[in-house]
């Protein structure tokens, strides 16, 4: 597996020009309801979960997000015990990145026993930046979210940079998008990522209106090509949430990989940049 280390190296191809978003009026946003994609706190999480999620649900975080990590998708803790622990705490593990692999029927008995409402392929599971490719990609996915649908849960698939490259002409993430069927492939964006590939948001979300119910929320320092607190890159958090609506989106899981300090001040002040929206 990639990580999302590797697929951040390739950011250079971009051009400036496609990162400015419009302009226009915006109506206040409310800080309540967000999630936080445990991957932001990835080092605490390996060493002490549970107080790790005591110190995430103090900074007023109401959902979770699960990653894969070498103690497993839960941290070490078993899937009743995450959920009960994110219950404990006012909150709620409602999804968790996995990979589409030989072990998928466990993962989703293991999400079924969470109780966690999406599975989030978080890469491709075969190689190849080719429209063949993700093709067959899209009917690998069409079959997984099939499979989850008679489990009661929501299989998704969440972008980095490299789906916007293209292939004669045809960007390979609307390859993608175009073969799934809606109900059963449900798309996390990653905004931050959208960013570094040259593309906007508001495109994605106005060509395939709806299709987003998932949301990485990250802003991105284009000198440094690292992620960073909200308000000192590139993205317009702003203008992103005035248009939840047009995209469908139902959870928003905050997203930090790098640091000046800690995750946790680095947290503090994007629940705080929210609220003063």
């Amino acid at each position: 597996m990639k990580t999302r280390r590797h697929f951040l190296k390739k950011a250079g191809l971009f051009s400036a020009a496609t990162l400015l978003m419009p302009k226009i009026s915006l109506a206040s946003t409310k800080n309540s309801g967000y999630g936080v994609q445990l991957y932001s706190f990835r080092d605490g999480m390996l060493a002490d979960p549970i107080k790790t999620l005591e110190q995430i649900a103090s900074l007023g975080f109401k959902e979770i997000e699960s990653a894969g990590s070498n103690k497993g998708y839960y941290y070490g803790l078993s899937p009743k015990e995450m959920a009960s622990t994110c219950k404990a705490l006012g909150m709620s593990l409602t999804s968790g990145h996995v990979q589409l692999d030989d072990k998928f029927e466990q993962t989703m008995e293991n999400a079924v026993t969470s109780g966690q409402e999406y599975l989030i392929c978080s890469s491709l599971p075969s190689t190849g930046q080719t429209v063949d490719n993700y093709k067959k990609v899209a009917e690998q996915f069409n079959i997984a979210g099939e499979a989850c649908k008679k489990k009661g849960l929501k299989f998704g698939y969440h972008n980095h940079e490299y789906e916007f490259e293209s292939e004669n002409g045809e960007i390979l993430y609307d390859v993608l998008m175009d073969n799934t069927e809606k109900d059963l492939v449900h798309m996390e964006l990653d905004l931050g990522w959208v960013v570094v590939a040259g593309k906007t948001p508001l495109h994605y979300f106005e060509k395939y209106p709806g299709r987003f119910p998932l949301w990485h929320l990250k802003d991105m320092d284009m000198h440094e090509k690292v992620s960073t607190e909200f308000g000192k890159g590139v993205l317009d958090v702003q203008l992103m949430l005035k248009l939840k609506e047009l995209s469908g989106v139902e959870h928003i899981y905050i997203e930090q990989e790098e640091y000046a300090h800690t995750p946790f001040e680095s947290m503090q002040h994007n629940m705080n940049y929210l609220k003063n929206l």
